[in-house]
């Protein structure tokens, strides 16, 4: 009897669609463009509401990226999304970037109008890697209650944008510690960044999008972010 061989794991290329959603500029003619993502178990719907609370946010064309790997949420059945798993992750990451590529190519008319990454919860990582990886040129990075991830820490520091880097005081996920090993990371790099630290938890808060606004408002106007 023939002993059967192991099995073996192979992958292919497979095309997927992607979705996301766009709230035009409330100003006629090409705006400058903030595009976001969302966090795990969450959806481009639920990112834009977060978004469109910036205050001024109208100067701005907002676009909200769904993760192409999607799924039912247990109690509601409201459709959701994961942008990685730990399988076949590095492939999953250049997934991603060519996925954003296209979108901020598509929504990008005018180039020389700012652009600036937004992220949420694990929404963060896709915000960092596409400021650096995605292949456009990005004038600011807003993120929230998540860290940098590890493999942009060799990019070299004049290719980082200005930072905005928000956490609540009571989020247990992204703990001070983690905080503080990003801030150490940014000045160790002379990284310009700003920080915002609120009385809540992992969640989207008043004071995070009022440091948000100030700070797109100087993104938009050209004044420099130190």
């Amino acid at each position: 009897m023939q002993t059967r061989l192991a099995p073996e794991t192979r992958t292919l290329a497979a095309s997927t669609l992607g979705r996301y959603i766009v709230s035009p500029s409330a100003q006629p003619g090409p705006a400058p463009l903030l595009v976001g993502f969302h966090g795990y178990g969450e959806n481009a719907e639920r990112h834009l509401e977060g978004l469109l609370g910036i205050p001024d946010i109208e100067h701005w064309q907002v676009a909200s990226v769904q993760a192409l790997n999607r799924f039912y949420e247990r109690k509601t059945g409201t459709v959701v999304g994961s942008w990685m798993t730990s399988q076949d992750r590095e492939q999953a990451i250049a997934d991603n970037l060519a996925y954003v590529r296209d979108v901020v190519a598509t929504l990008r008319i005018t180039p020389d109008l700012p652009l600036v990454f937004a992220g949420f919860s694990q929404g963060v990582a896709m915000a960092y890697r596409a400021a650096l990886r995605s292949g456009h040129r990005c004038d600011g990075l807003v993120v929230l209650a998540s860290d940098i991830p590890p493999e942009l820490h060799e990019e070299p520091a004049d290719r980082w944008p200005p930072i905005l880097l928000g956490g609540g005081v009571d989020d247990h996920w992204y703990t001070e510690p983690k905080r503080d090993a990003d801030l150490t990371f940014l000045t160790s790099r002379g990284i310009a960044y700003e920080t915002v630290t609120f009385d809540g938890g992992h969640a989207f808060h008043p004071d995070f999008h009022r440091a948000a606004s100030k700070f797109l408002e100087r993104v938009r106007s050209g004044v420099e972010v130190t």
